[in-house]
Formats: C-alpha cells, structure tokens, sequence
C-alpha cells in the first residue's frame, strides 16, 4: 500500500503499479464504486457484455428454471 495525495484541484496520480496492474493507460477511463466508507477504483470495461460473462456461473442449479416454472 502506497499512500498518494490529493491536490487543490481534488485530482489523484496512480501510481505505476496500481496502473500497470489494471493495464490502463492515460486517456483510458476508470470506474469508481463508492460502497460505505470503501472506494474501488477499476477500468471501466470496454463492452460490458465480454467483462460479465459468465460471472454468474454456478449461481443457480440445473433445476433452478423447472423449480420456478413448477412453483406457478
């Protein structure tokens, strides 16, 4: 962890690492996500579509659509 300032114009520099490990370059653009008192700082995906793929995989069992059709 490395702490890094805030200048008068509310304005922050990332360091190289935090930058080489998000692969970002300058003109790229981050996301933040405020959650509580944390902040995340991460690249904003180029198509959101390809950066959720699959992320919900083994969120719901294989029956999981029969169930709920059976419940009606």
């Amino acid at each position: 962890m490395r702490p890094i300032k805030l200048s008068s114009k509310n304005q922050i520099v990332l360091p190289k690492e935090a930058r080489e490990a998000m692969h970002v370059k300058s003109g790229d653009e981050l996301l933040v996500v405020v959650k509580g008192e944390t902040t995340v700082i991460m690249p904003k995906p180029k198509n959101y579509v390809e950066a959720l793929y699959g992320k919900s995989k083994g969120t719901y069992n294989e029956n999981y659509l029969k169930d709920e059709r059976d419940s009606w």
